[in-house]
């Protein structure tokens, strides 16, 4: 399998909104034309969504120069961060995350034509990591690195600071399945779904039901050295006739640091819970100069793709400070998934 590194798209610029980085791009191919959402991070990180427009693949035509959306909620204040978009039941879903300077949760927008967003606010649990351990336990059947994160929430630093429970990497199915809306959502260290006839019923007691039942709901977790740290959805899924394909990203502590590599899964058709297969080596990682050296060196996050023909055009951060695209044939990859099937 041949995968293509087609090299940078997008670097930051000397606008004040942009001038630290432009990174984790929402993508939405529409006809011959690319729309790209992208997190655009000033200076004491503060994140906005930029755009641009590209024709074909990987040709910029249109690029604005001031944000496209701006924090105006509370739990947005310091960022609107790595965005993924999809279109559903005649509406765009661009699922992000909000950032107040201590919480990182994932949150919804709506568009009926991609320029006006209705924001839906957060759409994860609104509950401490304390709670979630305390309803994950119920049934003690969980992972215990799901535990192994206390650190993080409990800061000897600031031991009065309420630090949420933080759930990232929100990315809906581009498609009801069995009438069900579908998003992936990410506790470190796996992936989780959630499966719901409406959003409406994200409600604080669908959380207290879900999580005594949490290992039902982990799709992936990690398995590979590569992603041996966590795992983090990535790209909206793509339907093929043999399953769902996920790009996602692994992350490996290494004694140069963090490194984050892009992954490919193969989930059920008709119930994408279940993993039929992934790759036992990354899709790619970083390789070039401008992927190990940035605002954070060594890192490929991947957020969206376009498919012209059967050569899919995946789009990432790259060392959380420009934007770059990989390709590679569709049919390829799910041969290679294929191969490595679960019995």
């Amino acid at each position: 399998m041949n995968v293509k590194k087609e090299g940078i798209l997008l670097e930051k610029r000397e606008f004040e909104f942009e001038n630290a980085g432009v990174l984790n791009p929402a993508i939405q191919k529409d006809g011959d034309s690319v729309h790209i959402f992208y997190r655009a991070v000033s200076k004491g990180n503060h994140s906005t969504l930029g755009y641009a427009r590209l024709d074909g693949p990987l040709h910029v035509a249109e690029r604005w120069d001031i944000p496209f959306m701006a924090p105006e909620l509370d739990f947005e204040t310091q960022g609107i961060e790595d965005a993924r978009i999809v279109k559903l039941d005649d509406l765009y879903y661009m699922s992000y995350t909000g950032y107040d300077g201590i919480n990182a949760r994932g949150a919804l927008a709506t568009s009926k034509d991609l320029k006006k967003f209705k924001r839906l606010g957060t759409i994860v649990p609104p509950i401490t990591y304390s709670k979630f351990v305390h309803w994950a336990e119920k049934n003690g059947k969980v992972n215990e690195n799901y535990y192994r994160n206390h650190k993080f929430y409990y800061q000897e630093a600031d031991p009065d600071k309420v630090i949420m429970l933080w759930d990232k990497n929100v990315v809906f199915f581009p498609r009801r399945i069995n009438g069900n809306l579908v998003f992936l959502h990410r506790i470190r260290p796996g992936i989780q779904i959630v499966k719901v006839k409406s959003l409406d019923e994200l409600t604080k007691e669908f959380w207290k039901a879900y999580f005594p039942d949490f290992h039902n709901h982990i799709v992936m977790d990690p398995v590979y050295k590569h992603e041996s740290d966590y795992i983090g959805s990535g790209c909206p899924p793509i339907e093929t006739k043999d399953g769902w394909v996920l790009i996602y990203h692994g992350v490996e502590s290494t004694e140069k640091g963090l490194v984050y590599s892009a992954c490919a899964a193969l989930l059920d058709l008709n119930d994408p819970s279940i993993e039929l297969s992934r790759l036992s080596k990354p899709l790619f990682s970083p390789e070039y100069m401008w992927e190990r050296r940035g605002e954070v060196n060594n890192v490929v996050f991947p957020t969206g793709t376009a498919l012209f023909g059967d050569r899919l055009f995946i789009y990432y951060g790259a060392a959380d400070e420009r934007i770059a695209c990989v390709s590679v044939r569709l049919s390829e990859l799910t041969q290679e998934l294929l191969k490595n099937i679960q019995q």
